[in-house]
């Protein structure tokens, strides 16, 4: 999950187990760029090594776990037994819905919706497409729209939770755990937004999603330092935005999420002034974190891909580490990188 003066840590907080998919995925992307079949037996091996969990209801993480790893391994067989895997873990992910409030709760509490279940609603969605099931695919976009509601502000920034009044489905609060304040913007948080809701206009095209994305976008750019001369370097945002502790500590894997999304959002996004903003923004933050301030293979003994990434600054838990999400968001976006490469030479 995060590594400790650079070596990975195999016991520790975890805090919550979310991170088993990530491995896994990136030797998914490894296999599918180069061909070697040694990564598709790695990759292999670690999507089995967590099938159990599409059943698992302690977490609101399934999409990170299949999403990266068994929905890959589908996209490039179209074994049905495997998709069999991916719609389970949607369906199970729907279990957490809470009628009352309209959210899926988060592994916290029932009262407690957090904004990095936008990464993981798409699983709902694709269950919900593959089986012709409307009440799961209601369940999805009642999500969505409750955490746009009550987490995305009018200025695209976006909180880390929300808390609601059970009895009621009252939307109480905006709340923090690896933020600065509830009224804050966690970094982390506002790259999942973008990404999350850039991803379930994919899959659904209503178009409120995109505008949502594109706002939580905006703001990402906008108050990220894009100068040289930048605490972190170009396209590296501060753990939290608002927080006004100083020195700065900078979060490599929310640039690295952000890169991703924007590059999505670039590739979907009909305003072609828009999407280039988004495209350019990516490959500069990729630019930035392909550095030796970021990338890890000049650092001798360094175990992670990428440096200075922050899982739970509160907790001092894996602050200023390699991240195991930070390093697989950062290979997914120099893929989708170098593929816009690879067209531009056709």
């Amino acid at each position: 999950m995060y590594t400790e003066q650079g070596k990975w840590k195999h016991s520790g907080e975890t805090w919550t187990n979310w991170c088993e998919g990530f491995l896994g995925g990136m030797m998914w992307i490894f296999h599918r760029r180069t061909g070697d079949p040694w990564w598709r037996e790695k990759a292999e091996h670690y999507s089995r090594l967590i099938e159990d969990r599409k059943t698992d209801r302690k977490i609101h993480d399934l999409g990170f776990l299949f999403w990266s790893t068994w929905k890959r391994w589908y996209d490039l067989t179209g074994d049905e037994r495997i998709n069999e895997v991916v719609i389970t873990a949607g369906q199970t992910m729907g279990l957490r819905f809470k009628d009352k409030g309209r959210y899926l709760r988060s592994f916290v509490a029932d009262e407690s919706l957090f904004i990095d279940i936008m990464m993981n609603v798409g699983i709902l969605f694709y269950a919900a497409q593959q089986t012709g099931d409307e009440n799961l695919l209601w369940r999805a976009h009642q999500h969505c729209l409750t955490t746009r509601r009550y987490l995305v502000r009018g200025d695209g920034s976006t909180a880390h939770e929300g808390i609601f009044d059970l009895e009621t489905g009252e939307f109480l609060r905006q709340s923090t755990h690896q933020g600065w304040r509830g009224d804050s913007a966690w970094a982390r948080g506002q790259a999942w937004a973008l990404y999350g809701f850039g991803t379930v206009y994919r899959l659904s095209r209503d178009r409120c999603y995109l505008v949502t994305a594109k706002m939580c976008a905006d703001y990402f750019i906008g108050y990220t330092p894009f100068e040289e001369d930048a605490p972190g370097g170009p396209g590296i945002p501060p753990n939290d935005f608002d927080d006004p502790r100083r020195p700065i500590l900078c979060e490599s894997s929310a640039a690295a999420i952000a890169a991703s999304g924007l590059l999505n959002l670039a590739d979907i996004d009909q305003d072609r002034i828009h999407a280039e903003r988004y495209r350019q923004a990516a490959l500069e933050i990729l630019g930035t974190l392909a550095g030796p301030g970021y990338l890890a293979d000049q650092t001798p003994g360094w175990e992670g891909i990428l440096k200075h990434g922050i899982y739970h600054q509160p907790k001092g838990v894996g602050v200023d580490e390699s991240v195991m999400w930070g390093d697989y968001f950062f290979v997914e976006a120099v893929d989708k990188a170098l593929a816009l490469e690879d067209e531009q030479r056709w």
